[in-house]
């Protein structure tokens, strides 16, 4: 088997001394990787006070983990900076500095989360998505373990419905030739991968309290980077209520058992998403005009003279960055989302695809 592309797992935990051990003996299991050619990790645990790192010194002196290069960072994070955009930044750059280290020019960056399940394929899977990529995001598979509410478990399934209905939408409208289907459309910090490269390039993770996974992918997007959402990188979350982080998995989780109560499920109407992909499709159509015309396409899209300087002032690789930088200002023009019950939504969603392949 020929020696897999160098790659650092980089892994942000707090308080996670049961779930962590579990996430590193997937690691140890990875395809590729063994106790001779070891696959390197980095944990960063942060503010932890229940023996996080000792649980995985424990696990590493007893030789559970012998596929493993581990380098465990015990850090304490305050004010303002103790949040976990702060420590998967940190976790990031020393991943990318031990890459420096090594001369690993064209090494790799993945980051998980410590109380993921990985499957035995998870680092194979988005180095091998990575050939055709410069982003690759995993599905995300919540995992019961083993006592899913059925009710619970049909809510999950209309959700996905609905996004796959959205996806299915874009493939209609506006297929984007980097990500073909099949795809699924997670991009979250519980499955990405990345050249550190790029990462340095980006300037790392925005420290941000919540959703810094989502910022650093839109700002490689920025720059151009092709994000693939690979059917073969999938990775199960905690289907925990309590989290680490207001606003992440753990917060939807919550959500989706209120809806069992009673509580309505609502999301954006199917008519948003087919005006933000046509409207997307067309910057994507403006980009390769000529001057004039791509500022006349732009203009009767809303975008003026001064905006679209902006979008163009700092050099645009190619229709990816355009469209990402224009539509983020168009966006902030535009009025929120208008929504609807979740039924209501998957039948308007099912019915503009029968509308779209019908034109077709």
């Amino acid at each position: 088997m020929a020696a897999p592309r160098p790659c650092v797992v980089c892994v942000p935990a707090r308080d996670e001394a049961q779930a962590l051990p579990r996430l590193l003996a997937t690691l140890d299991r990875q395809e590729g990787f063994s106790d001779s050619g070891k696959l390197r990790v980095v944990v960063l645990a942060n503010n932890c006070a229940d023996g996080t790192a000792d649980a995985v010194r424990a696990q590493r002196a007893a030789g559970a983990i012998p596929a493993l290069d581990l380098r465990l960072i015990d850090v304490t994070l305050t004010g303002e900076a103790a949040h976990v955009g702060t420590a998967r930044r940190m976790a990031l750059d020393a991943g990318a500095d031990w890459l420096d280290a090594d001369g690993a020019a064209d090494g790799v960056l993945l980051t998980t989360d410590a109380d993921a399940r990985l499957p035995e394929t998870w680092v194979a899977a988005n180095l091998r998505a990575l050939e055709r990529a410069d982003v690759v995001g995993g599905r995300l598979v919540i995992d019961g373990d083993g006592a899913a509410d059925p009710d619970l478990a049909a809510l999950h399934a209309r959700i996905e419905r609905y996004w796959a209905g959205v996806r299915r939408l874009e493939d209609l409208l506006d297929p984007p030739p980097h990500d073909p289907a099949p795809r699924h459309g997670d991009h979250t910090g519980a499955s990405l991968a990345f050249p550190a490269a790029l990462y340095r390039a980006v300037g790392g993770v925005p420290p941000l309290p919540c959703g810094e996974d989502n910022a650093l992918v839109g700002l490689m997007r920025d720059r151009g980077a092709r994000l693939r959402h690979d059917p073969a990188v999938s990775v199960r979350v905690s289907a925990r209520h309590q989290g680490r982080v207001a606003g992440g998995m753990a917060t939807e989780m919550a959500r989706r058992a209120r809806v069992l109560g009673g509580e309505a499920y609502r999301l954006p109407e199917a008519a948003h998403w087919r005006a933000l992909i046509l409207r997307r499709a067309a910057l994507r159509r403006a980009y390769g005009l000529d001057p004039a015309a791509r500022a006349a396409a732009c203009a009767q899209l809303g975008l003026g003279a001064g905006d679209l300087a902006a979008v163009l002032s700092a050099g645009c690789p190619n229709d990816i960055a355009f469209v990402e930088r224009a539509d983020r200002l168009l966006e902030l023009g535009s009025p929120p989302a208008a929504t609807c019950d979740l039924d209501r939504a998957l039948a308007d969603l099912d019915a503009l695809a029968d509308t779209g392949r019908a034109a077709a």
